[in-house]
């Protein structure tokens, strides 16, 4: 199955989720609870942050999106990065979530 969440365990007391997408992509989200401050909290929290979430196929969250009218923050392109000697391409898209942070989904092309 591509694109596959999968909610791996929660602690609803706590407010807290641990999901995995394609199993390589694990991600534990949780509220506010005081435990983790460092600050004083202001939206949008995400400030400066964009977390990489590298699947092998983009379009299907995309369409996932699209349906529930979310919209995107950055429209689907494809991007050449430079590292060393290799050329990395990738279609990829921002979405930001609720609380302000950037998710950047990422497939890798073929050149």
């Amino acid at each position: 199955m591509v694109n596959q969440v999968k909610l791996e365990y929660e602690r609803e007391g706590d407010k807290f989720l641990f999901v995995s997408l394609e199993e390589e992509n694990q991600m534990m989200l949780e509220e506010i609870n005081g435990y983790w401050d460092t600050e004083e909290l202001k939206y949008p929290f995400g400030r400066g942050i964009n977390f990489l979430i590298d699947i092998k196929n983009i379009q299907p969250v995309i369409d996932r999106l699209r349906k529930q009218k979310h919209p995107l923050f950055r429209e689907p392109s494809v991007s050449k990065y430079k590292s060393n000697y290799t050329t990395f391409i990738q279609k990829e898209f921002l979405v930001q979530d609720p609380d302000g942070y950037l998710l950047r989904f990422s497939q890798e092309m073929e050149d």
